[in-house]
């Protein structure tokens, strides 16, 4: 099950910067996650200081 991320996203690039499938990009207010290249490994929630990523 891939992640999301959700309205809390302060648009910081952690989790984009922390994904190691390159599955993160900066959408429209927040970034985004492709939940066809998301391989579910959590690296992103690890990383965003407010927890925005999150199992959807």
């Amino acid at each position: 099950m891939a992640y999301k991320i959700s309205e809390d996203c302060i648009s910081c690039g952690a989790c984009a910067e922390g994904c190691p499938a390159g599955a993160i990009a900066e959408g429209d207010g927040k970034f985004e996650i492709n939940a066809d290249a998301c391989v579910d490994c959590g690296a992103c929630a690890e990383t965003c200081p407010v927890g925005a990523p999150q199992q959807a």
